[in-house]
C-alpha cells in the first residue's frame, strides 16, 4: 500500500513532465485504452501532467469488442483526444499467412499476435503525429514480476508510468485520481483468452502483490508457481543479450 497517495501522484506526475520536456517539442502521448484500470490511470496522469489535447488514446478492437464502451467513457471522461484503429483484418491476414506458409497457428499465437500488432499501431500512429509521439507502456509492477505480458507487444513502449506500482497501488492510484469505479475496478482481462487474468494465471493479484511486498505466501504450490513464472519471463525486463567481442574491448 501507498503511505502517501497524494505525494505519489505528485512526484510522478512531475516525473512525466519532466520526461516529455526533453523528449520533443510538444511531443505527445500515444496509449493504447482498454478500459482497465492500468490505462485509465496512465491516461489520467498522462493528462494531468501535459495536458488533454496532448495526450492520443488510441481504441484497438480485434473486430468486434464488447467491452469497447469501457475505453469509450474513459476517453470522454478525460476529455483526451482518440481515434479507433481496428485490427480485426490484420490478425486475420496474419493468422493465413502463417498457415499458408506451413507454421503452426496455436492457441498461443492467437493470443499474443494481436498484442503485437497492436503495438505496430501504436507506434504508427506516434509517428504519423505533427510533433511526433511517443508511445506509454501501460504495464504494473505485478505483472511485470510474473511476466504476464507479450513480448514485444503490450510489454513494449518508450516510457512506463506504472512500472515499479503493484496492482492494489495502481488501484489507489485510481481512486485518488477520481477515475469512475467500474474502471479502477474492473476484473482484468486479456480480452483474448476469454478468461480473467486471475483465472489464467493461477492465483489473486492479492496473493501475488502480498508476496512480491513481503516474501510471504501461504501456500507454497503457488509461491513455487509465481517462482517459477518470475525466472522463466525474466527475459521479457532484461536488455538484449548480446556477444561482447572481448578482442575489441582491450583495444
Amino acid at each position: 500500500m501507498l503511505e502517501n497517495v497524494e505525494k505519489t501522484v505528485n512526484d510522478l506526475i512531475e516525473w512525466t513532465r519532466n520526461y516529455f520536456a526533453g523528449s520533443g517539442q510538444n511531443c505527445c502521448a500515444v496509449l493504447g485504452v482498454s478500459g482497465g484500470k492500468d490505462s485509465s490511470v496512465t491516461a489520467a496522469l498522462l493528462a494531468r501532467a501535459l495536458g488533454n489535447d496532448r495526450v492520443i488514446g488510441v481504441m484497438m478492437p480485434d473486430g468486434v469488442q464488447p467491452d469497447i464502451s469501457d475505453s469509450e467513457r474513459l476517453v470522454s471522461f478525460l476529455g483526451i483526444r482518440s481515434m479507433t484503429v481496428n485490427i480485426g483484418k490484420a490478425t486475420t491476414a496474419m493468422m493465413e499467412a502463417l498457415s499458408e506458409a506451413g507454421s503452426e497457428v496455436t492457441g498461443d499465437v492467437r493470443i499474443n499476435v494481436p498484442p503485437r500488432i497492436r503495438m505496430s499501431t501504436l507506434y504508427a500512429v506516434a509517428q504519423g503525429l505533427e510533433n511526433g509521439g511517443r508511445v506509454v507502456n501501460t504495464c504494473n509492477r505485478s505483472e511485470d514480476y510474473i511476466g504476464y505480458s507479450t513480448k514485444f507487444g503490450d510489454s513494449a513502449g518508450d516510457v512506463s508510468l506504472l512500472a515499479d506500482f503493484t496492482v492494489e497501488e495502481v488501484i489507489q492510484i485510481g481512486e485518488f485520481l477520481g477515475l469512475p469505479d467500474e474502471l479502477v475496478h474492473k476484473k482484468p482481462s486479456d480480452g483474448l483468452s476469454g478468461m480473467s487474468d486471475e483465472d489464467k494465471i493461477g492465483f489473486s493479484y492479492a496473493t501475488l502483490d502480498r508476496y512480491i511486498a513481503t516474501g510471504l505466501c501461504d501456500d507454497k504450490t503457488i509461491k513455487d508457481r509465481i517462482d517459477r513464472m518470475h525466472l522463466s519471463n525474466l527475459h521479457k525486463l532484461e536488455p538484449m543479450p548480446h556477444y561482447i567481442n572481448e578482442k575489441r574491448q582491450k583495444q
